[in-house]
């Protein structure tokens, strides 16, 4: 399988020179050559196999044989290796929960899968890999632990001062070893800004082997597809249409899930629920992609005035505007609509949403207000203590901490 650009269809790439640059050189993403349906018996059987075993085929069709098939099962195991479950929070609306893994988020997926990717990579280089990530939150802890130890590579977060919080924090500034954090007087946007300069700065491409940890990595992208086929395997048989409402800020979730509907999986439809950074969800109701200054809300990690896999999703469409928004809904809520639902459903329910998967809730139920029933999936991208003293504010509770989250609180900054 060869990779193009979306800036340039006429250059194609390797995996390798696609996962180890990161970012085009005309500043592009890319997307693979071919994305074509999976077999209809592997979709067929998709509730009979394991986790592993669907990642395996996923990642197997989309690779196009990149990386040797014994290689790649033991990356998609490692990538694999903690459940993804769905829990039924009212009837037929359900949480995907992605927050089981070593930082409890849901990055943690892509970042295991990139690192062994990686990693195999690294074996065949004859200098020192450096990673460049610019996070909002999650995807600094989730690079750094998914990178740490990893020969060959050196991992460097940049992350916007007093932007993330203070659990968040410490999953990547107290590790040591081949993980540095760089703290920025700036948004998540000024990071990332820094990290795709960069890129294209040929003084420092000639004096480092740069590439990127973001979801603008091909390799980020390609396992957050896995999940989505995880919760339809689990959801049980109805002729009812299901929708997934994504909470979105640099939309590499949402994007892994259109992958996903495009080789195959029956997704009817997908809601892109925002905070108050609503680009996308204006796009949608607009056609006016206008981009700007992030504002900070409790959804911290949905921060992005610029989505960088936008591109990817124009791509998905051969930028057709009315496809996308006959496939895509977009829907935008404050930080009181945030907390409101929150305490609904804790008091309902008696489940605890963190603010990101509260606003997907909110998202999926606008949706089924507005359009009608279905059956629903909105994701739960990160464990509610990531964000205690938001959830404890709100809830008026004390949500307890689980041990992994304690044993990181205990590090040094």
């Amino acid at each position: 399988m060869k990779f193009y650009s979306t800036n340039n269809k006429s250059t194609r790439v390797t995996l390798e020179e696609a996962v180890t640059r990161g970012l085009a050189p005309d500043n592009g993403l890319y997307m693979p050559e071919r994305i074509t349906p999976l077999p209809s018996s592997f979709l067929a059987g998709i509730r009979d196999r394991s986790f592993a075993d669907n990642a395996f085929g996923i990642a197997s069709h989309l690779l196009g044989g990149s990386i040797p098939e014994d290689e790649l099962r033991a990356i998609v195991e490692h990538t694999t290796g903690f459940d993804a479950p769905l829990h039924e929070v009212e009837p037929g609306i359900y949480a995907l929960e992605l927050f089981h893994g070593p930082t409890m988020a849901f990055k943690d997926y892509g970042a295991r899968f990139m690192s062994r990717v990686l990693g195999y990579f690294a074996k065949r280089q004859e200098r020192e890999i450096i990673i460049l990530a610019a996070t909002s939150g999650d995807t600094g802890s989730a690079v750094a632990n998914g990178f740490l130890g990893v020969a060959g590579t050196k991992v460097i977060v940049l992350y916007p001062k007093g932007k993330v919080s203070e659990i968040q924090e410490k999953q990547f500034t107290t590790l040591g070893k081949n993980i540095t954090a760089l703290e920025v007087e700036g948004t998540f946007d000024d990071c990332q800004r820094l990290v795709k300069q960069a890129f294209l700065d040929e003084e420092l491409r000639r004096k480092y082997f740069l590439t990127s940890a973001n979801s603008i990595n091909i390799a980020r992208l390609i396992p957050q597809s896995f999940y989505y086929f995880h919760a339809l395997a689990q959801l049980p048989a109805s002729d009812s249409p299901v929708v997934f409402s994504v909470p979105s800020g640099n939309f590499g979730n949402l994007t892994a899930g259109l992958l996903a509907q495009r080789i195959g999986l029956p997704i009817n439809h997908f809601v892109a629920a925002t905070n108050i950074n609503d680009i996308v969800p204006k796009y949608l109701r607009t056609s006016v992609f206008a981009p700007r200054t992030s504002t900070p809300t409790i959804s911290n990690a949905m921060d992005v005035g610029n989505p960088s896999n936008f591109a990817r999703m124009l791509e998905l469409f051969d930028h057709d505007y009315d496809a996308l928004r006959a496939t895509i809904t977009g829907y935008a809520f404050s930080d009181d609509e945030t907390r409101n639902a929150m305490r609904q459903v804790h008091q309902s329910t008696g489940y605890v949403l963190d603010p990101h998967g509260a606003v997907g809730y909110l998202g999926l139920k606008q949706y089924v207000k507005d359009v009608g029933p279905a059956t629903g999936v909105f994701l739960e991208t990160a464990h509610p203590a990531k964000f205690k003293e938001t959830v404890d504010a709100t809830l008026e509770a004390d949500i307890q901490i689980p041990d992994k989250l304690v044993a990181f609180m205990k590090g040094e900054k």
